[in-house]
């Protein structure tokens, strides 16, 4: 375990603001930023960028951990190593499953109490498995079915109301219905779907608001096929997640993405596996092996299976090989997820109130030099 050590300020770094960086000093004390300081020691923070802490809405497990085992164990594994990497909030994706396997998750995850260096459990994404059995991409399409709103219903309610986003196929029997009736109780989020422009269009004037790994698993942009992106893009009210992790997407269909959207709707994720952290090899991906060689990650017909490359290497990588603005990448990684799961009244920013997480990045490099994880120095 991390040395946690109280600390009482960050001092001499440039704190991000919002739209842009300011040089001043961040009070903390307690659990909390303050407009004064508490007990405990100062940090310098002297020719670094502070940002708040990152949170990762979209990922899967890290350090052989995964949300889907229902292993008390294994999330404290990866809890623990997505801290070491700045991202102090998370909200794990669990995988297409049966009833039995996604009901062992939600309970263990409703019961996890986070360690003094082990980021916090803000919620659950249901990536499965409402999905579509032409789309399934890594997810087992044994388990595949139709949404249902019982069923979704018994496994929040196992989960204490953790799930914050819900994925489904709009295209697909029932999809209608459920975002209709569930709209108002989770973020729904188009995913794994064969939707063309109108189906998902109609999706999203139902209550659908997310778009779930943009460009992946869903029908490509065309001239008179435009298919769910730009029936996404359309709208004010839809927020957008994409894997920067340079291999699932071009730069140049990354930088379209937050031209498309905007940076106040464009999410950074990382849809990580357990594999996250460890060395090449195989693993377990709900069920299915999964052949890690360097940066890529996939099962045995070829298909890429999500990434290795956690949240802090997402953001780095959009600023320095994909040209997205520092701006831009800090608000993907920080204020836009924590809105989009209804988190940014106590998360994403650098504010008084706010629970104080806290991330201090070389000014030049972006090279992690610190993680302050609620109030406490855990590097």
């Amino acid at each position: 375990m991390a040395t946690c050590e109280q600390v009482a300020s960050i001092t001499g770094g440039k704190v991000f603001c919002g739209d842009g960086f300011k040089a001043e000093d961040v009070n903390i004390s307690g659990d909390r930023f303050a407009a004064a300081k508490g007990a405990g020691e100062s940090v310098d923070a002297k020719g670094c960028l502070v940002i708040p802490g990152l949170v990762d809405i979209h990922f899967h497990g890290a350090a052989g951990g995964d949300i889907s085992d229902g292993d008390e164990a294994g999330l404290h594994a990866l809890a623990g190593y997505e801290a070491s990497r700045g991202i102090t909030a998370v909200c794990p994706a669990t995988m297409t499953l049966s009833f039995d396997q996604l009901s062992a998750a939600m309970e263990v995850a409703r019961e996890y109490e986070p360690a003094c260096d082990e980021s916090a459990l803000v919620g659950i994404n249901l990536e499965g498995p409402y999905i579509s059995p032409s789309k399934v991409g890594a997810q087992n399409p044994e388990y595949v079915r139709n949404p249902d709103a019982e069923e979704f219903r018994k496994l929040q309610s196992m989960a204490d109301g953790l799930i914050k986003l819900v994925d489904i196929a709009p295209e697909e029997p029932g999809s209608g219905a459920f975002i209709e009736e569930m709209k108002d109780e989770v973020r729904i989020s188009i995913a794994h779907s064969c939707a063309d422009y109108d189906t998902a269009r109609d999706a999203f004037a139902k209550g659908a608001k997310h778009l779930t790994h943009l460009y992946n698993a869903m029908d490509p942009m065309h001239h008179r096929k435009p298919g769910p992106i730009p029936a996404a893009a359309e709208r004010d009210d839809i927020t957008a997640e994409i894997i920067a992790d340079g291999v699932h997407i071009h730069p140049s269909m990354v930088r379209l993405a937050f031209n498309l959207f905007g940076d106040d709707r464009m999410i950074l994720i990382s849809d990580t596996l357990r594999a996250a952290g460890l060395e090449d090899g195989t693993y377990d991906l709900g069920g299915q092996d999964v052949t890690v060689r360097g940066p890529e990650a996939r099962i045995a017909n070829g298909a890429l299976a999500g990434s290795v490359s956690d949240l802090l290497r997402c953001f780095t990588v959009a600023v320095k090989d994909m040209d997205i603005p520092l701006v831009s990448a800090v608000k993907a990684v920080t204020a836009n997820p924590a809105r989009a799961i209804k988190i940014d009244d106590e998360r994403g920013h650098i504010k008084d109130g706010y629970v104080a997480d806290a991330v201090i990045l070389d000014e030049d490099t972006l090279e992690l030099k610190q993680v302050i994880l609620r109030g406490k120095a855990i590097l």
